[in-house]
Formats: C-alpha cells, sequence, structure tokens
C-alpha cells in the first residue's frame, strides 16, 4: 500500500473545507447581504492553520487498515470547522486582537460596523456577531460529517467520539475560565501544575490529536488492541503538542506563531509553564511573575523580564524534559499493537511535526 503523503493531504483536505464553505455561502444566500459578513472572517481564518485534526482523523482511518478514501477526506475537513467554532470563540474569551496575523474574528467584524458607520456598541457587534460565527462553524462541521459519502455504518461507528470529543472540548474551555479567576496564591504548587495539567487536557490534548484520530479509527472499524494503541499515543502526543504551544506562546516568533510576541503572558494565561514558574521561584520572584502577569500594557522590556524569570525558575528545562518524556511515550504506544505500516510510519513522522521548536 502507498505510503501517506501529508504534504498531498493538506490541499485535498483544504479542497474539502472550500466545498464545505461554498456549501454554507449557498444556504446563506437568501438571507440579506449581511449575512455573508459571518462567512468573510471565518473563510479567512479557515485559510491557515496546521490542518493537524483533519491529519490526524484520515491517518486514522488508515491506521484502521482502510484504503484512501475522498470520503474519509471530507470527514477529516469536519474538525477543522470544530477548530474555527473553537478559535473564534477563544478569541473573544481572551479579548485577542489577532490570530493567525489577521484580526480575530470578532474585531473584523467590529471593525466593519465601523467603516459602515451603523449605531450602537461597535466592540458588543462584533462579539456578537463572532458568537454567530462559530456557531455557523459548528453546524458546517455536522453538515460536513454527514455528507462526508461515507457509508452511514461507518459514520455511525464514530460519531459517538465525534461527539464526546465537542462536549469535553466545550467544558474543557469553562475549565479554563474557571482557573483564569481561581486564586493560585491559595493553591500548592503541585495543585497549580494539576489544574494546568486539567485545562490542557480537555481543552487541547484530546481534541487536537486523541479525539480525531480515535474518529477516523472507529469509523474504519479498527481493531481493539490499535484503538487502545492509539488512544494512548493521542493523548500523549496531544499534551506533548499543547506544551510545545505554551513555550512558543511565550517564546515563539511571532512571524511562524500568528500572534505578538509574548501574547500568553499579556493576556495571563495560567499554562503548565507558568506554574512550574512559580513552583521554581522564591517569594520574591514569584510576587514579581504574579504582578506582571495578565497586564495587557507589559512592554518589550517587561516580556523579556519575565522571560528571563521563567527560564530561570526551571520551568523550561521542565517543560521541555515532559514533551520528550510524552513524545517517547506516544512513540513507544504505536509499537504495543500491530498498526499498518503506512499509518505507522505517518504517525512516527507526526510526532516530531506536532513537538517541533519553531512549530
Amino acid at each position: 500500500m502507498p505510503a501517506i503523503d501529508l504534504a498531498a493531504l493538506r490541499p485535498r483536505i483544504d479542497a474539502a473545507i472550500d466545498a464545505q464553505l461554498t456549501r454554507g455561502a449557498e444556504d446563506l444566500a437568501e438571507l440579506a447581504p449581511e449575512s455573508a459578513d459571518l462567512l468573510g472572517p471565518v473563510r479567512a481564518l479557515m485559510g491557515g492553520g496546521k490542518r493537524f485534526r483533519p491529519i490526524m482523523l484520515y491517518v486514522g482511518y488508515r491506521a484502521a487498515g482502510c484504503p484512501d478514501r475522498e470520503g474519509a477526506v471530507r470527514l477529516a475537513a469536519a474538525m477543522e470547522f470544530v477548530q474555527a467554532a473553537a478559535l473564534i470563540h477563544d478569541d473573544i474569551i481572551d479579548a485577542s486582537d489577532t490570530r493567525r496575523g489577521m484580526p480575530t474574528t470578532h474585531r473584523a467584524l467590529e471593525a466593519a460596523h465601523g467603516q459602515r458607520g451603523w449605531e450602537g456598541d461597535a466592540a458588543g457587534f462584533g462579539v456578537a456577531g463572532a458568537i454567530l460565527a462559530g456557531n455557523l462553524c459548528l453546524g458546517w462541521a455536522d453538515q460536513a460529517y454527514d455528507e462526508c459519502g461515507l457509508p452511514d455504518a461507518e459514520l455511525a461507528r464514530g460519531r459517538a467520539t465525534f461527539d464526546l470529543m465537542r462536549t469535553q472540548l466545550m467544558a474543557g474551555q469553562y475549565l479554563d475560565v474557571v482557573g483564569s479567576v481561581r486564586p493560585w496564591t491559595a493553591m500548592a504548587d503541585d495543585e497549580r501544575v494539576a489544574m494546568a495539567e486539567r485545562v490542557i487536557t480537555y481543552k487541547s490534548a484530546k481534541y487536537s490529536i486523541q479525539h480525531p484520530l480515535l474518529i477516523g479509527a472507529r469509523t474504519g472499524g479498527v481493531a481493539t488492541a490499535i484503538d487502545a494503541a492509539l488512544s494512548t499515543y493521542g493523548l500523549e502526543l496531544g499534551i506533548a503538542f499543547q506544551l510545545r504551544d505554551d513555550l512558543l506562546g511565550v517564546f515563539g516568533d511571532p512571524e511562524v506563531t500568528g500572534k505578538p510576541a509574548g501574547d500568553d503572558l499579556r493576556e495571563g494565561k495560567r499554562t503548565v509553564l507558568i506554574a512550574h514558574t512559580l513552583a521554581g521561584l522564591d517569594a520574591a520572584g514569584r510576587r514579581e511573575v504574579e504582578g506582571r502577569l495578565g497586564n495587557p500594557a507589559l512592554t518589550d522590556d517587561d516580556i523579556e523580564r519575565l522571560r528571563a524569570l521563567i527560564t530561570s525558575s526551571g520551568a523550561v528545562a521542565s517543560v521541555e524534559a515532559q514533551i520528550t518524556r510524552r513524545a517517547d511515550a506516544a512513540a513507544s504506544a504505536l509499537h504495543t499493537a500491530d498498526i499498518d505500516d503506512v499509518a505507522l510510519a505517518a504517525l512516527t513522522d507526526f510526532i516530531a511535526i506536532a513537538t517541533a521548536r519553531s512549530a
């Protein structure tokens, strides 16, 4: 069986996404012209991204022993609509101005309000429109799933995991909101780390890699032993992927991440990295981090100072070590079951892709 060419897979996924967006535009066409405002920012947002989730679903389908099918590619595209909804709503919660180097959806709609000279609160209009755009994406995810062209019996096998993914994603997002308002100063070091790890498990790790992989595999009728191996692989690599993303959110190149340098610090994200930072500093250092974290007016010098404190605390080294451990555990899981060589090669290659230091 030919190897899975991940580079060639992406344009096929892009085409399936475009087809679904075209379907959405047709459904909106009979409404007032302003309804098209919802589509523009969504289309712009979905023009970027690494396509991790759809790739994982497709590879999971192949890991079940299924051949390449266009229906599997269209099914994979459903993941990107769930991702778009999550990003749009996450940007509202975080009051983010940019995403992938462009205005976030709520900011784009806010700007449209101002440009047209409309009445009322432009910011409120932007938020309202973005909430609705995110909801549209969830509906389009269902359409992409249900109408992908795979047999109904196959789709039924993956549907429970698809639904579980969305439920746990929303609850994971809420855990993040709860974690942002609970006083960290009253918590022990290990409690802060455990809370941050729980958030990334349900807000990111499961829905970024584990659940898409299992949706594809279960749709394809995967064997029980392989299902268990893929589940372990997906969770371990998903956590490693989010830990890497948290490091990039503080130390990454804006040209690569698509967000201003240090934006996670200005937003006050309580990540595993920050939890380890507080655990590794003395009382004066902790007070300094807690006093600066979450200040949207942080200057570049402030960001550099926080980076120095994070590094000196040993948090960067600790998180890097955890990424390595998780990636190694993901690789080990692949060899506990008789996974098809084609899927095995793609999943092995994806470990390096998901944990790359500059991605």
